[in-house]
């Protein structure tokens, strides 16, 4: 496993991290504590030492997850929560998106409650949690400051979507030096990660991508196929049936990018993200042990050829030869699409 700088922080991520919103919810299958615990070190046991969390997955239970597992090695991994929603006075209602707060007290305060879960003293990066453009004033930038000079934090940064805007916030974070902007990104799903790396180009930004959903709900690790029937709870399944049919046949024309014995299909898309200069770390929805060993080993197949970069540009910029939609058709902006129009972009897909 190799590791990257985040940003300018110091702080390294491994080349593929672990996301615990798998633990503490049953949005990607329940288990039991000891399960999710066991997953946490199998990572661990397979190189993996970025494990990024979120106060409000599980309501907490995720933290106190990861806290638990880690605490013997806490100074030899790195550990990323984030902050931004009031589960506290509000209940879970299904997948539905709960009220935001995003303000310096109310961070300053999740901050101290995700520690002590945690049971930590610090965290090394700390996250606003799908923050609109318009919340994040000045107030909350000075906080995010006062954190780190106090060495509650070593790096900060903005974890996007789905169900706010993109584009706005993003660039937003990247213009006023955030450490890290996390969002879906993946062969498939382009956008608005291009956007972002040509924005850090641009701006000559330190600024580093955390891409999530890199498998794109299950399409290019072939854990969704056409005989695939999601579950009602499955949190893949709201995406419309339009999508997984055009989403097969996109993969079929990516099937160069695998390589027999070498470099699996689901490795292929992790080293397609990791080809990108600003993306640090790469975080899986893992799921069982087999898919701790088959992506914690990404890194260490094949980079992909210029050629084979080159070759999955000329075929997303032709949308794959296909010319109906994929039913993903809702423009994703919290100032009113004028961010979707200035960056010429169509049409944003989004998930988990």
């Amino acid at each position: 496993m190799q590791h990257r700088e985040l940003g300018s922080s110091g702080v390294e991520v491994s080349e593929v991290g672990f996301g615990a919103w798998v633990v503490g919810t049953d949005w990607w299958g329940d288990r039991a504590e000891s399960q999710a615990v066991d997953m946490i070190q199998h990572a661990l046991d397979r190189g993996i030492t970025f494990f990024d969390t979120g106060d409000v997955y599980g309501h907490g239970d995720s933290e106190e997850l990861v806290g638990r597992a880690l605490a013997d090695v806490r100074d030899e991994v790195t550990v990323s929560t984030k902050v931004g929603y009031d589960f506290y006075n509000n209940p879970q209602a299904g997948h539905g998106e709960l009220p935001k707060r995003i303000d310096g007290e109310w961070i300053e305060t999740a901050v101290d409650r995700s520690l002590d879960r945690l049971d930590m003293d610090y965290v090394d990066v700390l996250m606003l949690h799908n923050a609109n453009v318009d919340e994040v004033d000045r107030d909350v930038l000075e906080t995010l400051d006062d954190l780190r000079e106090a060495g509650t934090v070593d790096a900060v940064g903005w974890a996007l979507g789905p169900s706010i805007g993109w584009l706005a916030e993003g660039d937003r974070a990247i213009e006023e030096g955030f450490d890290a902007v996390q969002v879906v990104f993946n062969v498939l799903e382009q956008a608005p990660g291009g956007h972002f790396l040509d924005t850090i180009e641009e701006l000559d930004a330190d600024t580093s991508l955390l891409p999530r959903v890199p498998h794109s709900s299950g399409l290019l690790n072939e854990q969704v196929t056409p005989d695939t029937e999601l579950d009602e709870g499955d949190h893949r399944a709201y995406r419309p049936d339009e999508w997984y049919e055009t989403g097969w046949e996109k993969v079929d024309a990516l099937r160069f990018l695998e390589q027999d014995g070498e470099r699996t299909m689901g490795q292929a898309a992790i080293q397609w993200l990791l080809a990108h200069d600003a993306v640090a770390s790469v975080t899986p929805t893992f799921r069982t042990a087999a898919d701790i060993d088959e992506w914690a080993a990404a890194p260490d197949t094949p980079p992909l050829s210029d050629e084979e970069v080159d070759r999955v540009a000329e075929l997303h910029a032709d949308n794959f030869g296909i010319d109906r939609d994929d039913g993903m058709d809702s423009l994703r902006s919290s100032v009113d699409g004028e961010d979707i129009e200035s960056a010429g972009i169509e049409k944003m897909s989004a998930g988990d």
